[in-house]
């Protein structure tokens, strides 16, 4: 199994980071070892593998493009495929449709979700369609001057998109059918004030959706109706621990293979707070909030497997391997650690992100 990470690579983000790094992942340890760097990119900032595996691509973040790459499965290494405007600034999520033909993007100050078709060799075509985020922004003073569309996946049926607006403080959800976005029925949830809403993951059972909302450190327990892409807010909790009072803004949420655990980063606490899942009613209780080794984890995941976890740190430069317990959730450090240039974003080949 190979690990691709993305970093931010400019001055403008305070970034230390050279392109796109490829690990070998041992497995058995958790433990990274570096095949490959793809150079002279500007901030590569998230990655999506295609569901075969043979192809990657990325978002270039503060830009206003997408890129394409052959991937070679036998040795994890990256060929340069081409590139294509996303006709708005700062893309920062990417989502490939269940069929692998088209690319969903994310424009976060554009405000906007482009749709890109996938050539038979996978490759990128032009744009066919951008999408614009309009609605009430939220009172924050600073980041919620405009919609700000944080992330697009696509929901466990492949029909809706599910799109998180930390401006607007709303979930968006989109049919998505034969290459083109459409409003669903209803078009979105509101979430509260200033929760400023960034990332989602289901649970594997498709009837529970959880968001991080980046603004409050919260996460919004949803129940999620497939037939409509319709979100109902049931549970709203913290994602810190009673004791911090500092700064702090969520970032990430995972949930594990098993969908017993949800997994939400911390940047100022520095943490990943574990939750466990009510298998009944899907509600998340507080189990703990652990320490990522470093500063500011921007994002985190697990393996495929469910047994490892890793945490990047952008500001200190680390990716920080942990073991999950797995009858708790909790996290155990493995000891293995790698300097990586400011950190951003992590997929497995065999695991779309």
């Amino acid at each position: 199994m190979f690990a691709y990470v993305g970093s931010r690579t400019t001055r403008e983000r305070n970034a230390r980071g050279d392109g796109i790094s490829v690990y070998r992942v041992d497995t058995g340890t958790g433990a990274l070892e570096l095949v490959q760097l793809v150079k002279d990119l500007v901030n590569p900032s998230f990655l999506a593998l295609s569901a075969n595996g043979e192809h990657l691509y990325t978002v270039h973040g503060d830009l206003s493009d997408i890129s394409a790459f052959k991937v070679d499965k036998a040795s994890g290494k990256l060929t340069f495929l081409n590139r294509q405007s996303t006709q708005g600034k700062n893309p920062v999520h990417l989502a490939i449709d269940p069929t692998g033909r088209y690319v969903v993007v994310s424009n976060h100050i554009g405000a906007s979700l482009a749709v890109l078709p996938i050539a038979q060799d996978g490759s990128l075509h032009e744009i066919t369609q951008l999408v614009t985020l309009e609605g009430p922004i939220g009172p924050h003073r600073v980041e919620q001057k405009q919609a700000k569309p944080h992330f697009n996946p696509f929901d466990p049926t492949g029909q809706f998109v599910i799109v998180p607006d930390k401006g607007l403080d709303r979930v968006f959800s989109f049919r998505f059918k034969d290459g083109r976005l459409a409003p669903a029925d209803p078009a979105f949830v509101v979430t509260r004030e200033t929760a400023g809403p960034r990332h989602v993951a289901f649970h594997p059972n498709g009837a529970l959706a959880y968001v991080v909302n980046e603004l409050d450190s919260t996460v919004t327990t949803y129940r999620y109706t497939s037939s409509n892409g319709a979100l109902t807010p049931v549970q709203i909790v913290s994602s810190l621990p009673d004791t911090y009072t500092g700064n702090s803004r969520a970032s990430e949420i995972e949930v594990d293979p098993a969908g017993r655990f949800v997994y939400a980063s911390n940047r100022g606490d520095d943490s990943i707070a574990v939750f466990r899942i009510d298998p009944a009613s899907g509600h998340l209780a507080f189990v703990a909030a652990e320490s990522t080794g470093g500063r500011t984890p921007r994002f985190m995941t697990g393996t495929p497997d469910g047994r490892f976890m890793y945490a990047l740190n952008e500001d200190s430069d680390s990716i920080v391997a942990f073991a999950i317990d797995a009858a708790t959730g909790r996290l155990k450090p493995t000891g293995f650690s790698v300097a990586s240039g400011s950190p951003v974003c992590m997929v497995f080949s065999g695991h779309r992100a």
